[in-house]
């Protein structure tokens, strides 16, 4: 496996650690990523839940969560760690600000089209801006509007497939729908970013649906830079969540992933469970919303609230909520490091095929 650069940051392994919220990713996770080489990424999503004995409001928990998780995280690591921030969140701009003003190596930006990132960077530093997209379209959309409005052209572009973990950028109709693959929409992505390469290199980073290292050889040999990967690092010791989060992982089987329709206004992959099916009865409605951490979210029309839910489950409490997960989740079969995750990816991916 190659190294490729973020600007001037040199990524030694090309596997980029998927941000997963709440509390799926966070500081332990991410430093063991950095540590072995990728990019490590901490999810700011719900933090103020994680860090509610803290003071002040549920937004100023979240600011004060993310300092704390790049503490931690920086040092755990001398690696590189990026924060992945939701556009969606009502908090974007404060989780933006607090992780450059952190010195975050990356942020990552999805769930909706970051058009304003850029303007959140002052003189001098030296955090790299990746969107997250899911197709050639948004991806030229956000390079014009960066350019023009900004003079900055993304440090990389993640394009996220449909086969993907959590909320996804897609209608439910497209999932299964060829024209929508990884395999369609990469060489589209790679041709809109040739575009740009005399004023700089964007490297592209595939994600959604990956799972050994045979699918890393084949996005690499398609000309992508690196590899996203979320699913194959819940079920690691470092990994943040309970353990019983972890071996949810371990026993689903193929047919227990579901398409939800999550109160955000997206469709999610997730592994159904006892809290899902409540859900679809209507027993879960919330009865007010303290946190309003959804920009496009109302209480009043929500089946149930999606951090309190995800903040559950990784508590271990799947009664009282559930687990987004990418398409391959039944290939978790135990519970190891990320040390040994990333060497079986490293045997996988010199090997001519896998049976």
């Amino acid at each position: 496996m190659k190294s490729f650069f973020l600007g001037n940051l040199e990524i030694k392994l090309p596997v980029i650690q998927g941000g997963m919220g709440v509390g799926i990713s966070l500081s332990g996770l991410a430093s063991a990523v950095a540590n072995e080489g990728g990019i490590g990424v901490i999810s700011c999503a719900g933090l103020g839940l994680i860090y509610h004995k803290s003071p002040g409001d549920y937004l100023t928990k979240c600011i004060y969560g993310l300092k704390e998780e790049l503490r931690k995280a920086k040092e755990k690591t001398k690696g590189i760690v990026g924060v992945n921030i939701m556009v969606a969140l009502t908090n974007y701009a404060d989780m933006v600000k607090t992780s450059i003003a952190e010195k975050a190596d990356v942020i990552f930006a999805g769930a909706g089209l970051p058009f304003d990132l850029p303007s959140y960077l002052p003189q001098g530093s030296e955090t790299k801006l990746v969107p997250i997209v899911s197709s050639s379209r948004a991806a030229k959309i956000i390079c014009d509007k960066w350019k023009n409005n900004y003079g900055y052209l993304p440090d990389a572009i993640v394009v996220e497939g449909p086969k993907a973990g959590g909320h996804l950028g897609f209608k439910v109709d497209q999932l299964e729908d060829a024209n929508y693959s990884l395999e369609q929409i990469v060489p589209e992505v790679l041709k809109i970013v040739s575009q740009y390469e005399t004023e700089k290199k964007i490297p592209v980073i595939v994600a959604g649906g990956i799972s050994n290292g045979q699918d890393i050889r084949h996005f690499l040999e398609m000309g992508a830079s690196g590899v996203q990967m979320g699913t194959i690092f819940v079920t690691t010791e470092e990994c943040d969540a309970s353990t019983v989060f972890k071996e949810t992982f371990v026993n689903a089987r193929k047919e227990d992933i579901k398409i939800i329709q999550s109160p955000v206004g997206m469709p999610g992959r997730a592994i159904d469970g006892e809290f899902i099916k409540s859900v679809e009865t209507g027993a879960e409605k919330p009865k007010a919303c303290p946190f309003h951490c959804i920009k496009t979210c109302d209480y009043t029309k929500s089946p149930y609230c999606i951090v309190q839910a995800l903040y559950q489950a990784a508590k271990g409490n799947m009664r009282k909520g559930y687990a987004f997960s990418g398409i391959n989740v039944h290939l978790s079969k135990k519970i190891s490091s990320v040390k040994e995750v990333i060497e079986n990816l490293k045997a996988e991916f010199k090997e001519k095929s896998i049976s």
